[in-house]
């Protein structure tokens, strides 16, 4: 399953600069982020209710707005990106 997840966390407190950390922490432990509040995660159809669920428990709904957009199989072919690349192939060897 391939999802984008964009946010937008109220910063204006600590408790908000905190919460936002938070959600970027989180995304991390999913995904990959290719802008500073988006991220592109590859996800087995199991873990999407649990990553789902942190983040309502991380964001105050009536501050902070977080986005799940569910992308095809083959979004690749639909995605274009101007500009430096910041990504990885999500199917392609890591070398560590």
């Amino acid at each position: 399953m391939n999802i984008l997840i964009v946010y937008d966390v109220n910063t204006s407190t600590p408790e908000g600069r905190k919460r936002l950390r938070n959600v970027a922490k989180c995304c991390q432990n999913y995904g990959q982020r290719v802008q500073n509040s988006v991220f592109e995660c590859q996800l087995e159809y199991h873990s999407y209710p649990m990553l789902k669920h942190t983040l309502e428990e991380i964001i105050d709904s009536g501050a902070d707005t977080i986005r799940i957009y569910k992308l095809g199989k083959n979004y690749q072919q639909s995605t274009e990106q101007i500009g430096r690349v910041t990504s990885f192939d999500f199917d392609g060897s890591i070398i560590v």
